[in-house]
């Protein structure tokens, strides 16, 4: 067993603590972490590499959450997970875009460490459940009670989201020129009434709300006041976490990320993630995996 294995499943380890962790930062170093251990194993102890990959990323994803889950607690205003631009693939893969996707990640953080590993092994890479115990240190019945406590906790709160590429695609353009020509109407006529915008600057950014807005009509005015109002906006389309999304720009540098959950044609939730420190890896593609 060689080096070629940890290769051949990198992409799928990396999907598993982006998601455990909602940082790509966070997860790449559990990734190189999960590297190191895998480089000093006896392999001929090692019956099949992806479980046992799967195993050892989930056990150093769990670590890195309960730190951050404690560093997160003092953020300043909301906390939303750093971004990723995705290939139209992940998007073409329903169950992996939903998995990745802003508005579910931000739904996993309200599960603690163990229920939100538990969930996206059993329901996003479909893992069985003596596997999962192994790697979050549980029984099998007690994996399988935290994996249904899980599953209803984040039914209760999942997003509804339009899955026809088509209609987002139109959507997004109507949006961006209703955003950057500074068009109040045009907004409202894309955002559904009861819409809500979440923005994360991290305290490092100026005019981002701290609390989400609500409706449509407070949230097309906040826009044309923040950003059809300024010079040099660009928006351009893109695939943001599997989904439709929006990168502005001013004067050529990226402000915010901007994912999109598209229903009914229009607009129903709005993320912004304008923190400088979440933007560094949307010059690229991440190469995500189940």
């Amino acid at each position: 067993m060689t080096d070629d294995a940890f290769v051949a499943h990198r992409s799928l380890l990396f999907t598993v603590a982006y998601e455990m962790l909602g940082s790509a930062a966070d997860a790449e170093d559990v990734v190189q972490e999960t590297w190191l251990r895998w480089a000093a194993v006896d392999r001929s102890q090692v019956r099949e590499a992806r479980p046992y990959l799967v195993r050892a990323v989930t056990r150093q994803a769990l670590n890195r959450l309960r730190t951050v889950s404690r560093r997160r607690e003092d953020y300043v205003g909301e906390w939303l997970p750093e971004p990723l631009l995705t290939s139209p693939d992940v998007a073409d893969d329903v169950e992996l875009a939903e998995s990745v996707s802003i508005a579910m990640l931000t739904v996993l953080e309200t599960l603690g460490p163990t229920e939100r590993a538990v969930f996206v092994l059993r329901e996003v890479f479909d893992t069985p459940y003596d596997e999962i115990a192994d790697a979050v240190g549980k029984s099998p019945a007690t994996v399988r009670q935290i994996a249904r406590r899980a599953r209803g906790h984040v039914a209760a709160r999942r997003p509804r989201a339009e899955v026809d590429r088509a209609e987002q695609e139109q959507v997004v353009r109507r949006f961006m020129d209703a955003v950057v020509t500074g068009d109040l109407q045009g907004l409202m006529d894309v955002l559904a009434p009861d819409v809500v915008a979440v923005a994360d600057g991290g305290g490092l950014v100026r005019g981002a709300s701290r609390r989400p807005v609500v409706g449509a009509d407070r949230l097309a005015n906040a826009l044309v006041r923040g950003v059809g109002s300024r010079a040099g906006v660009t928006a351009a389309p893109a695939w943001i976490n599997g989904g439709p999304g929006v990168l502005v720009e001013v004067d050529g540098t990226l402000v915010v990320a901007v994912g999109l959950t598209v229903s009914g044609g229009r607009i129903t939730r709005l993320f912004g993630i304008a923190n400088p420190e979440k933007l560094a890896r949307l010059d690229a593609e991440s190469a995500l995996a189940r």
